[in-house]
């Protein structure tokens, strides 16, 4: 067994991989000059030539590397000064001789042991570029063909993989079995802490093959370790999203109070059951009679204690709260993990006594709990949102009030809200999986930061998107954001590539912002998924189709189609000849009363459509509201008008929204009145119905890229 830490040689790398199917360039290892003459007369000029060792891991530096050698003194010569450049500490050496393989394309593939996310498999685009364009993807090993076509399709610079320069395409498929075969051996060899192909040669046949290799191994590992500790139970989570009843302790009379900005809270979103409160004096507070010892609360009827007392009172309020049936407790009580070592024992003696208790222990350090469908809003802030097909659960509270603000001002409500704190008991993995499962969510949404337990983390969100689709944005993505991360969690920034690798392995859709990823979210909560890519745009406008139809183009997964013959026929029959006759469908301004609503329907009825992408309502009602502003309404017939525009705009949506949900297909709805003036008829209606009203046409084209690719990865894992 090797020693930690140990690079095995050219040699002894190469074998272990050509065990694994990597395609290797036929090479010979020779002990002289004269064997290295006869060997590359034997393979063909022109050769390089290597200085091979057992302890030789980086040539080039040293100079043992000697390219288009042309003839055999040439060779002869070149290793003869290889061998002579050899020390004592390089062990036995031999000299490599191989054909000089060329190509105008070079890739680079390997393996790590993440500390995070354990053995990773790594493809990325190399040769001199490389470090400038870092156009490199990671997935978890072992790798099937389904995901290593992915990994192939996620490089960035696809062109380089097609005909090039006068050479053939990349061979994919011979590509896809050396990314299997790298994650077999990272799922096998436990002793290999990293494997480096660099380069992988993309011949002009198009064929690819691994003309330098190194293997590092290290002490044997089973990679990244879960926890044994399991998430709640539904019971446990049931008291702490639809309690029978609410106790929030260290009720105040203070306005400015936590205690007392629960207390509001829970009773202004209408919550109703029973509501009680613990304060020292034993004051009524908004209308509630507290008590001054939770021994004096009735026994199983409160399944739910949100606290706002100091840390240090914490213990034996879990003990007292449990002595009544209470099941769940939500801290908002700081000084614990966050604050440093003595926070920290702290913490884990609180987690270990809540477990002892069987009391589900949400935070320390958290904002509150939402649940819309127990009208629940049990948190030390605002908002409370519309109810809605959202499951939230964050790291951060604040990102939990963005997530519901826009609930609010969009229409797409949400189900369940949380903020994990701490997480010190319940993580927002825990939250994610039960989401899954809870019948009220349809779309699970997370913001994380650091994270503690990668593998243990990815298990558990993968499980949670193979139920449900899941929106996640991360925190932490660049190194300034990781420093910040750190600083505000404790916990350590994961490497963000290999991050995003585990996501798309499990189906999870990243956001790059949090807009982004509550539009996302709002989009998997509102509209059916797609059966394929094929996309038309529907515009009023020309400038808005083309920026639509450019934003489509760039995302590889969503495809502009051609306008078929018999859709483009049917629809010269509702417009007049200066119609665009392509994609985006463009109207030209020939729309009369009835139009828009059946060019629509013909789009989405048609078989080979998959989705649609709406443009331009609202322009009628911002004409009305200006007729109405103005100084001439009512009179001069435009009271009749502004009503008829408004009508018109509300049936637009309306239709979307109908042809939709008749036709299972998205219809995605979009114009900046959403925000500039949500009240117009147009968005009110869209988000009257439930679904979102997209600010632009590029917002609505990258939901609806997230989306196909959901939709994609389940098509492909569920055969």
């Amino acid at each position: 067994m090797a020693t930690p830490n140990t690079t095995l040689s050219e040699r002894d790398s190469k074998a272990l991989l050509a065990d694994y199917g990597i395609p290797i360039a036929p090479e010979r290892f020779v002990a002289d000059a004269t064997a290295a003459g006869a060997a590359a007369d034997e393979l063909g000029y022109p050769v390089v030539a290597k200085l091979n060792g057992d302890a030789i891991a980086h040539k080039t530096e040293r100079g043992l590397v000697k390219l288009r050698l042309g003839d055999r003194s040439a060779v002869e010569a070149a290793a003869a000064e290889l061998l002579a450049a050899a020390t004592a500490d390089d062990g036995d050496v031999s000299v490599l001789v191989a054909p000089m393989i060329s190509g105008n394309r070079e890739l680079i593939a390997g393996v790590i042991r993440d500390p995070q996310f354990g053995p990773t498999v790594m493809l990325g685009v190399g040769g001199i570029l490389a470090e400038a364009v870092a156009d490199v993807v990671f997935r978890p090993a072992p790798v099937d063909d389904v995901t290593a076509a992915e990994m192939i399709g996620d490089l960035a610079t696809q062109q380089l993989l097609d005909a090039f320069r006068g050479e053939a395409a990349v061979d994919r498929s011979q590509l896809v079995e050396v990314i299997v075969g790298l994650g077999r051996l990272a799922a096998e060899r436990t002793d290999v802490a990293s494997v480096d192909i660099n380069p992988l040669i993309v011949q002009p046949d198009g064929a690819v093959v691994a003309v330098d290799g190194l293997v590092e191994l290290g002490a044997a590992t089973v990679g990244a370790q879960t926890p044994g500790r399991g998430r709640p139970t539904d019971a446990q989570f049931r008291a702490l999203f639809e309690p029978r009843g609410v106790l929030v302790t260290g009720a105040s009379t203070h306005p400015g109070k936590f205690g007392f900005v629960s207390l509001h809270n829970l009773l202004a979103s209408g919550y109703a059951g029973g509501v009680y409160g613990t304060n020292l004096k034993g004051e009524e507070v908004l209308g509630v009679q507290t008590v001054a010892d939770i021994a004096d609360l009735p026994d199983d009827a409160i399944d739910l204690v949100f606290v706002c007392t100091p840390a240090a009172a914490n213990p034996d309020l879990l003990r007292a709260c449990a002595a009544k049936g209470i099941r769940a407790a939500f801290l908002t009580s700081a000084g614990y993990g966050e604050a440093g070592d003595e926070g920290q024992r702290a913490e884990d003696e609180l987690v270990a006594l809540a477990d002892e208790l069987g009391v589900l222990l949400a935070g320390p350090n958290g904002q509150g709990v939402v649940s819309t469908p127990a009208d629940l809003c049990a948190q030390i802030v605002a908002p409370y949102p519309p109810a809605g097909g959202i499951g939230v659960a964050s790291q951060s509270g604040n990102f939990v009030s963005s997530f519901m603000n826009m609930a609010r001002a969009s229409g797409v409500g949400i189900s369940r809200a949380v903020s994990a704190g701490n997480a010190a008991a319940v993580t927002v993995a825990d939250y994610l999986d039960w989401y899954a499962d809870d019948p009220e969510t349809r779309v699970g949404l997370a913001y994380v930061e650091g994270i503690v337990d990668g593998r243990g983390l990815m298990d558990k969100l993968a499980g949670a998107a193979a139920r449900k689709p899941l929106v996640l944005v991360k925190g932490g993505a660049t190194e300034g954001g990781a420093q910040a991360a750190a600083s505000h969690t404790g916990a350590l920034a994961a490497n963000d590539k290999i991050f995003d690798g585990e996501c798309r392995a499990a189906g999870i859709t990243r956001a790059a912002t949090v807009t982004e990823a509550y539009e996302a979210a709002a989009t998997f909560a509102t509209q059916p998924l797609p059966s394929g890519p094929n996309t038309i745009v529907l515009t009023t406008a020309g400038g808005w189709g083309v920026v639509t139809a450019d934003a489509i183009t760039r995302d590889p997964d969503i495809v502009l189609m051609d306008l078929p013959s018999d859709l483009q026929a049917a629809i010269d029959t509702r417009l007049p000849p200066r119609w665009s006759r392509n994609n985006p469908v463009d109207c030209a301004g020939g729309e009369v009363r009835d139009t828009i609503p059946e060019v629509m329907a013909l789009i989405a009825e048609h078989p080979d459509v998959d989705a649609v992408i709406y443009l331009g309502i609202g322009i009628q009602s911002n004409q009305a509201r200006m007729m109405s502003e103005g100084r001439f309404y009512p009179d001069h017939g435009l009271e009749r008008i502004v009503a008829y525009h408004e009508r018109q705009d509300q049936r637009f949506a309306e239709a979307a929204h109908e042809l939709s949900v008749a036709n299972a297909k998205p219809i995605l709805v979009a114009t900046e009145l959403a925000v500039a003036d949500p009240d117009n008829a147009g968005p009110a209606t869209v988000r009257r119905l439930g679904r979102l009203c997209y600010p632009s046409g590029g917002h609505a084209v990258t939901a609806l890229g997230h989306l196909i690719r959901y939709a994609k990865y389940r098509e492909a894992h569920s055969r």
